[in-house]
């Protein structure tokens, strides 16, 4: 990681972030019909179920931190950085959004260290509250003046089509038998699922700071590359990550037979241990099965593999960033908010 990363603190960043960006975003789910503004409150942790005052379940706040970052890396600061508040908080919309369809679609009970809203609210609510604040993403976008409103609305448009696509894919791959799946389609599915928001976020940055298609290009790839490092660490959290700190059981992914990145490929390994870790996916995923299985791709190469790959995605992420900033120096935000997501540990 460049040298511009010094004295940066992505941790101060993402929470000067979340001060910029919650007044708007918070007033954007007040805007939603108390149904569902309760539900989408809860989600994001700022009410418990019963409706009182909660905190400390907030999301990192990633996405909207790399619209601002792109928007200071490119307009210089001060004016861009303010003018994107609104994409910013249409990023984490979608972002939520998605959030709210996956937990119900993977059955998960718990996100941020408590159930999910569609163990608490009913399926139909989580559901209904993700469409809604989609369409408010989109309505911030298009209540918006400034200029490059409009491309930015065109541009996650497409991104949710995209994500659309990763998710269904990603469920087919899920039901499809282990030995089946290849290495180049996950790869494609993390890139949708993952990579094409993390890219879009920049690329909207750099829309509100007046970029043309190049620079914008830059960006987005820059965010695509990070995005799959992220994709790879959190594979990696799903197999080995502490509950303490993730708010998951230990091998969820695992549990659930996911064809993470490292498990497929550990899976098309052509090893012994790779033959073990299909058999054992064709059966139950019992807590002996689920620390058999985390073996068994660590045996095959998989998680070797999977933290050389993000490693890898995160040189191609600088290469593509400095083409649109060649002084890396102006682009510190964006290379800590990098270096943060492919350290992490949570």
């Amino acid at each position: 990681m460049p040298e511009a990363v010094e004295g940066r603190d992505a941790v101060d960043l993402l929470e000067r972030t979340r001060d910029a960006v919650d007044p708007g975003l918070r007033a954007a789910v007040d805007s939603l019909p108390g149904p569902l503004r309760r539900v989408a409150r809860y989600h994001f942790g700022w009410e418990r179920a019963d409706g009182t005052p909660d905190t400390g379940a907030e999301g990192k706040a990633i996405r909207p931190a790399l619209v601002l970052a792109a928007a200071g890396a490119l307009g210089g600061g001060g004016e861009p950085v303010g003018a994107a508040l609104r994409a910013a908080a249409a990023v984490e919309l979608v972002h939520n959004f998605t959030l709210l369809h996956d937990d119900v679609i993977d059955d998960d009970p718990v996100r941020r260290h408590r159930p999910t809203a569609w163990t608490v609210f009913g399926t139909a609510d989580a559901i209904i509250t993700g469409d809604a604040l989609h369409a408010l993403a989109l309505r911030l976008l298009a209540e918006d003046h400034h200029p490059a409103a409009a491309p930015a609305a065109e541009r996650l448009g497409a991104c949710v089509i995209e994500l659309c696509a990763g998710q269904q894919t990603d469920c087919a791959l899920e039901s499809r038998p282990p030995d089946e799946v290849s290495l180049g389609e996950c790869l494609a599915m993390a890139t949708a699922k993952t990579g094409a928001l993390l890219g879009c976020a920049c690329a909207l940055g750099a829309l509100y700071a007046g970029a043309g298609p190049e620079e914008t290009g830059a960006l987005d790839a820059f965010g695509r590359e990070a995005g799959l490092a992220f994709q790879f660490i959190d594979d990696l959290i799903g197999i080995w990550g502490d509950p303490g700190r993730t708010g998951k059981p230990a091998g969820a992914d695992l549990a659930a037979r996911k064809k993470s990145l490292p498990v497929v490929a550990a899976l098309t390994s052509g090893t012994d241990a790779g033959a073990e870790l299909a058999e054992l996916y064709r059966g139950p995923m019992t807590g002996a099965a689920v620390r058999l299985a985390a073996d068994a791709v660590e045996r095959a190469g998989g998680r070797d593999w999977a933290q050389l790959q993000a490693a890898d995605r995160m040189a191609r992420a600088v290469q593509e960033l400095s083409r649109a900033v060649p002084d890396l120096t102006a682009a510190g935000d964006l290379l800590a908010l990098a270096e943060f997501v492919t350290r992490r540990t949570h």
